[in-house]
């Protein structure tokens, strides 16, 4: 009996220190726990997730809106600007300060004598630009419609400014003409491109004041639709066709206004003179310049001599494509298998074309071995393959028989 009371009395003892020691590991575990706990929460806070769920649906949305508020105060809204360079805005940047406006002003009282009396007023505008200063003076160029008829001329700039300018010489037939201004107030000089180098779908830009002042500096951009385009003009609004233009053809938009305004490449360089009054009104997507080529030498003896020094023959003349049939046979007794050429309506006395022996009523039908089909075609061959001083070789008809001629052309511009 004593030895299983002693073996049974240190079974508890055991027993006893079991639970003892499972009973301080809970505690020391509990403690832990909660040190775990404490050091968590603002780590999870931050993170928008609370140490213990709230079982509400009321208390998610709660603790859902104060995170989202404590996000949204520390984000800064802020405004990006772009610094956006271009081929385009780079070749505007170059050329748009060398367009300028140009206001024809022209007297509104014809009736009166008195010039004190009479009113002026601006009759139309357009565009011009600047392509070269020296000496304190600046040259503009811009369309020959845009200036015709002025008593008085303007150049204007985009900020308002306004300043006299003096017309220099203008030229009906290339429809250009050149304007002097002080160049006090001019900013840039355009720069003269290749109109020759240009390419079919080439990029383009149009710059100048469509519409007048409320539209100026206008930029359109485009590609080149069309190279040597050949246009009909008719000079004296007579219904005949005067002459050929050879213009640039783009679908930059070139509006009344534009006229006499710049075309430049990509590069910024003037490669042409927009006009308005070679185009058709009814037409979109066809906008019309002189290549700046073309216009270089025109643009010289305005700004020189006031005029264009063109070869000079000294007669008057009718395409005989003009005259009835009629005519053709009784009047200038041509032969019945020719139906083409210039007839002479005048020869102007002691000119070239008298001193070569050509009289009224002769027909030309050749110039240096090219055939002569109309008056466009002695024009284009006169002013565009002659100069002054040049022998020219000429076969006409007279009275019915072949005849030939040479003559020596002249620098007289009257005809």
């Amino acid at each position: 009996m004593g030895y299983y009371d002693d073996q049974s009395q240190n079974r508890f003892r055991e027993q006893k220190g079991n639970r003892g020691g499972i009973f301080l590991a809970s505690v020391v575990g509990a403690i832990l726990g909660a040190i775990l706990v404490i050091i968590s929460i603002p780590a999870l806070s931050n993170r928008g997730i609370l140490p213990y769920q709230i079982e509400t649906n009321q208390n998610k949305t709660l603790e859902s809106t104060t995170n989202n508020n404590n996000q949204n105060q520390n984000f800064t809204q802020k405004q990006i600007s772009y610094d956006v360079n271009t081929n385009t805005t780079k070749a505007v940047e170059k050329a748009a300060d060398a367009v300028v406006g140009i206001n024809n002003i022209q007297s509104s009282n014809f009736w009166s004598d008195d010039e004190a009396a009479s009113e002026e007023e601006a009759a139309g505008t357009g565009s011009g630009v600047v392509y070269k200063k020296a000496g304190g003076k600046a040259y503009v160029v811009t369309n020959h419609h845009v200036v015709e008829g002025a008593t008085k001329l303007e150049v204007s700039f985009s900020d308002g400014t306004k300043i006299p300018a003096k017309l220099l010489g203008s030229d009906v037939w290339t429809d250009l003409a050149v304007l002097e201004v002080d160049a006090a107030k001019i900013k840039k000089v355009a720069e003269f491109g290749d109109s020759d180098s240009l390419k079919m779908g080439e990029p383009v830009i149009a710059i100048g004041n469509p519409l007048g002042a409320t539209f100026s500096g206008s930029v359109t951009q485009g590609i080149i639709s069309g190279l040597k385009r050949t246009i009909p003009v008719d000079i004296n609004q007579d219904g005949i066709i005067d002459w050929n233009a050879e213009v640039l053809q783009t679908d930059a938009a070139i509006n009344p206004g534009n006229s006499g305004g710049a075309l430049i490449n990509i590069a910024g360089q003037l490669v042409g003179i927009n006009s308005m009054k070679i185009a058709q009104n009814a037409v979109e997507g066809i906008g019309l310049s002189i290549p700046i080529n073309s216009a270089r030498p025109i643009i010289d003896d305005l700004e020189k001599f006031g005029s264009v020094k063109r070869p000079y023959m000294g007669v008057d003349l009718k395409s005989v494509s003009e005259i009835p049939a009629y005519y053709q046979e009784e009047a200038l007794k041509l032969p019945r298998d020719i139906n083409y050429g210039v007839a002479l309506r005048q020869v102007v006395p002691n000119s070239p074309a008298a001193q070569a022996g050509l009289q009224e009523l002769d027909v030309i039908v050749e110039m240096d071995g090219e055939k002569i089909n109309d008056v466009i075609d002695l024009r284009k061959h006169l002013y565009q393959k002659k100069k002054i001083g040049e022998q020219l070789k000429i076969k006409f008809y007279r009275d019915g028989k072949l005849k030939q001629t040479t003559l020596t052309l002249s620098g007289d511009t009257t005809q």
